[in-house]
């Protein structure tokens, strides 16, 4: 069973930064594409950013320019740094990888961006 374990949540200011971080363990095989969701209460979870396995990268608009995905193949661990955190950046933020034909979450991490 693979498992993905994300950290570097936190409490920023806005204008702030962090980096978030997914590991995928316990895989037999290749990790396809990874992403980073996000989800406010109330609210359907929405997609941030999405690499390839040949780090092809898409944004969601609210993010481009302020974020940066990034993955290590060796480490199967895939990267969000976030800079000028907004206040409506504040959610639970959600890894996922794709493994041939299954798709695996990670536990979630809260990033809350406030003063």
């Amino acid at each position: 069973q693979v498992q993905l374990v994300e950290s570097g949540g936190g409490l920023v200011q806005p204008g702030g930064s962090l980096r978030l971080s997914c590991a995928a363990s316990r895989s037999s095989f290749s990790i396809g594409a990874m992403s980073w969701y996000r989800q406010v209460p109330g609210k359907e979870r929405e997609l941030v950013a999405t690499i390839s396995s040949a780090g092809t990268t898409n944004y969601a608009d609210s993010v481009k320019g302020r974020f940066t995905i990034s993955r290590d193949n060796a480490k199967n661990t895939v990267y969000l740094q976030m800079t000028s955190l907004k206040p409506e950046d504040t959610a639970v933020y959600y890894c996922n990888a794709k493994i041939i034909l299954n798709y695996y979450w990670g536990q979630g991490t809260q990033v809350t961006v406030s003063s």
